[in-house]
């Protein structure tokens, strides 16, 4: 099997993962994944196109990621993930769909508009 890259995105963040057979290690920017992602939801959440596929320890991940903030940043990885482990056995596809991996979230930060506080905020109104 070839490596297998892909790219996943959330808000502002991008990860680029590399997918080879393996014994199951996760390495994030050059660190391991208990490194990188601390809380056992974010490691779940990174994990979870492995876990459902029953894939956990037959494949090696290397991930780039960049932007963004921590949860961003492991939601990204994890669409990756899905994508890559559909490419590998499009049966896997069935399983990881409903469960909501393979959707691009387009939820974004608003911008600020000039004249108020921030994107939805205005100034105080003062009547008199």
């Amino acid at each position: 099997m070839a490596v297998i890259h892909k790219i996943g995105r959330r808000k502002t963040a991008v990860a680029r993962i590399y997918l080879s057979e393996g014994s199951g290690n996760i390495t994030v920017n050059k660190r391991d994944l208990n490194d990188y992602f601390t809380t056992a939801t974010l490691q779940y959440k990174v994990k979870q196109a492995l876990s459902l596929t029953g894939n956990e320890d037959k494949f090696d991940v290397k991930v780039n990621v960049y932007g963004g903030g921590v949860t961003g940043q492991a939601e990204a990885v994890r669409m990756a993930i899905a994508r890559a482990i559909c490419e590998v056995d499009a049966e896997n596809r069935a399983i990881v769909k409903p469960e909501g991996l393979l959707t691009r979230d387009p939820r974004m930060v608003e911008r600020k508009k000039f004249g108020q506080k921030k994107a939805r905020k205005r100034f105080q109104f003062s009547k008199r």
